[in-house]
């Protein structure tokens, strides 16, 4: 175990009410148009005073610049502040430069450069940039103010207005009918009667006004814990679904199952895929709720993306392009805290090579159930070890040795295919895999400690990358079963449970089994994917 885990924090939960706007009287919306555009200019000259230094405080200031250049009162300016400073601490946390922010987005804007277009399509683009540039206005509730006071719902005769400060330090105020049927409706009317705040959020699309109301909750605290054991959740592109094991406190396997997710690509509409998508939510909170166990999911940031022409071909793209990761686990952990269910999320390193080697063969499960395994017991605290068949390998030199023969054959075999094509796809293709060859070359000359590795250690088995793990994957998986990613693992459980031997187990496989799937001289039709 390692009791110095950390665990994750719950957020709070934030929900919200998305309406449209409708003014009866003309003059209020002209003012409005007129607000909403002076307050994006103020964002804008905001973003650049926090790049030179100001601070909030100084430029919130009732004769500071916000409030005397684009006449806003100091809640608007200090709402200002805060989008100007969102956008500034995402560029920094992309790592993008912050002076080359692009007010209503680089990619309209690159459109916009190239004219490309004209007539109605670029009018209609030209339209839709300056709408998400310049028709923004915000302001945050307050709780000591009873709800919001520059944008502040009202129910008058039956109905939901919102009353709308037009940022002057005198107290007019422009009127809108507030139309939604959103299913958080309800709630907001209780925030409104009970006088909690809540933030109001004014934009323009297609020249129509819409109001976005958001505010938190608390969280109810978490019913269901890892003191009862954890549900390990991945999620697969090919096939498409979504792997799930109960994983009990001692690190047992409890229960799997998987959930297809193939129902996504059929969706008629956004709507239909999101629905769809809420409903496996639902589904894997009411299996942790049954089991009353915690969730535990990888922690993923990034998930890279092909695009056209780099050889990987048009089928893979779209299975990636289609892969709803990011959605799914934020429905997920977002359902599972309003339900009380604890959610962890672990290292995503070598999860699926764990489960691959480790419990694929040995419990025979699929390699996606194997590494929800992993990241279950990952989030328990457990450190998995290499078994004794694997550690003997690790030992065994001519193991080693036929892993870097293979590799080095298969390196030749690709040069000789790309020499010989002249489709520059595939040249593409190949290329990569050469490249994944001659790294699985430099890790296995590393861990051997030859001439060429990386550093040199009193104990070999400790190079800086030279992790365990990856050199059995590369050692095993494509030079024995042929495949990068098989899905039958069943050939590695005699290899599993090897003792070590005098005489390397590896040499008296090799005497009883030559070629094998994937080496000797079938080596040429191993292959990555």
């Amino acid at each position: 175990m390692n009791p110095g885990m950390p665990e994750a924090k719950a957020p709070k939960l934030f929900l919200g009410v998305h309406a449209r706007l409708v003014f009866p009287d003309p003059k209020d919306e002209r003012a409005v148009l007129d607000l909403m555009r002076r307050f994006s200019a103020a964002k804008r000259f905001a973003y650049q005073r926090l790049l030179e230094g100001k601070s909030r405080e100084e430029l919130k200031r009732a004769d500071g610049p916000l409030c005397t250049l684009f006449r806003l009162n100091t809640r608007y300016a200090d709402g200002a502040i805060e989008k100007a400073k969102a956008v500034l601490d995402s560029a920094l946390e992309l790592g993008s430069d912050p002076r080359k922010v692009v007010f209503g987005g680089r990619g309209l804007f690159e459109q916009l450069k190239r004219k490309h277009l004209s007539g109605k399509d670029r009018e209609r683009l030209k339209r839709e940039w300056k709408e998400k540039r310049q028709e923004l206005l915000y302001s945050r509730g307050d709780k000591s103010r009873e709800g919001n006071l520059n944008l502040r719902v009202e129910v008058r005769d039956g109905a939901l207005w919102l009353r709308i400060h037009l940022g002057t330090e005198e107290n007019k105020y422009a009127y809108a009918l507030v139309k939604t049927s959103h299913p958080q409706l309800k709630a907001l009317l209780e925030r409104v009667c009970s006088s909690s705040p809540y933030n109001t959020e004014l934009t323009l699309k297609e020249g129509k006004l819409y109001a976005h109301l958001s505010w938190g909750e608390a969280l109810p605290p978490p019913v269901h814990t890892k003191a009862n054991g954890v549900l390990g959740i991945d999620v697969n592109s090919d096939p498409y679904h979504l792997a799930l094991a109960v994983v009990s406190p001692d690190g047992n396997l409890v229960r799997y199952l998987t959930l297809s997710l193939e129902e996504v690509d059929s969706a008629p509409n956004k709507g239909a895929k999101e629905l769809f998508l809420w409903k496996i939510a639902h589904q894997v909170v009411a299996l942790a709720e049954e089991h009353g166990v915690t969730l535990a999911t990888e922690r993923l940031k990034y998930l890279r993306k092909s695009k056209r022409g780099d050889g990987l071909g048009r089928n893979f793209r779209r299975k990636q392009h289609r892969f709803a990761y990011r959605s799914l686990l934020e429905k997920i952990h977002s359902l599972a805290r309003k339900r009380g269910v604890e959610v962890l999320e672990v290292n995503p390193q070598d999860t699926s090579t764990i489960g691959m080697l480790k419990y694929a063969p040995q419990l025979s499960l699929s390699k996606d159930i194997a590494a929800a395994l992993v990241i279950g017991r990952r989030a328990l605290g457990y450190e998995e070890r290499l078994p004794k068949g694997y550690e003997a390998l690790l030992q065994d030199e001519s193991f080693l040795a036929h892993a870097e023969g293979f590799y080095q054959a298969h390196l030749q075999e690709l040069e000789k295919l790309k020499r010989a094509e002249k489709n520059p796809y595939l040249r593409r293709r190949l290329s990569r895999e050469m490249g994944k060859a001659k790294a699985a070359l430099c890790l296995l000359s590393s861990f051997r400690g030859s001439p060429g590795s990386r550093g040199k250690a009193p104990h070999r088995r400790s190079f800086p990358g030279t992790h365990p793990w990856r050199v059995l994957k590369v050692g095993l998986v494509l030079p024995l079963l042929g495949r990068e990613v098989p899905r039958d693992l069943s050939p590695l459980k005699p290899v599993l449970h090897l003792a070590p031997l005098t005489v390397g187990p590896w040499e008296k496989r090799m005497e009883s089994q030559d070629p094998h799937p994937g080496g000797g001289s079938a080596r040429i039709n191993a292959r990555f994917g």
